[in-house]
């Protein structure tokens, strides 16, 4: 009987490790919960990895909604998105254990479109400042693969929608089919679907989702243009 690679999950109780739960792959997903590896402590995550032996670990635990959370509770931010990715990267270097990190396509300035992975980055908001912050600690460690993506929870659960931003919304469950092709990969790779408006996105699952724009001295604090260019991503699995 062949053993499965194991990988051990941070964040097991988000929202994208339940659809990532659902699916059958060659590798063995351990999901500890925070009184096992708390990633804000350096002795629980080595002694988790330690007696685990795990061959990477995938990090999708931090703080994301709301995103105002961010700018009401830095501290939280920072503790959990660049302390404590930070940690992981120590660990898992001193270990040599591979280490897979979920940032997000709002690194980008969202300026032009059709960002490519080597592209300069500039967060927009706290939210994409803390997963970049975690980003640089990762950069550092060579044995490591950083995912910017961009998903969405399914069904589309909003009533209005961007009609004037283009990105590339991907339900959760078809990323997770996606992520188990990326898993042996190493560096940074752009995450996410077709480029469509926020608008075309949504009304293809809702009929009745209203269009709405962000316009200058909007209320709605987005950019226009944040899509990714995927054609890495699609080499890859194509």
């Amino acid at each position: 009987m062949l053993f499965k690679k194991k990988i051990v999950v941070t964040g097991g109780t988000g929202r994208f490790a339940q659809s990532l739960k659902k699916i059958k792959s060659k590798y063995k997903f351990i999901y500890p919960k925070r009184k096992s590896l708390d990633i804000t402590k350096v002795k629980s995550i080595k002694n988790f990895l330690k007696k685990q032996k795990p061959e990477s670990v995938l990090h999708l635990a931090g703080l994301s909604r709301p995103m105002s959370i961010h700018d009401k509770n830095i501290k939280k931010s920072i503790d959990l998105n660049i302390i404590g990715t930070a940690n992981l990267v120590k660990v898992c270097s001193d270990l040599r254990i591979k280490l897979i990190y979920f940032s997000t396509s709002y690194v980008y300035p969202g300026r032009k479109g059709n960002y490519r992975e080597n592209d300069a980055v500039l967060p927009w908001n706290n939210y994409a400042w803390s997963k970049l912050g975690g980003e640089s600690a990762v950069q550092m460690y060579k044995n490591s693969l950083i995912l910017r993506v961009c998903m969405t929870e399914k069904p589309f659960l909003h009533k209005k929608a961007f009609a004037n931003v283009k990105l590339n919304f991907i339900f959760h469950d078809e990323l997770s089919k996606i992520l188990i092709k990326l898993l042996n990969k190493k560096g940074v790779i752009n995450l996410g679907g077709p480029t469509k408006t926020v608008y075309s996105f949504a009304k293809k699952y809702n009929k009745k989702v209203r269009k709405i724009y962000v316009k200058k001295n909007s209320i709605y604090n987005f950019p226009l243009k944040p899509f990714m260019n995927l054609s890495k991503l699609k080499k890859i699995i194509n």
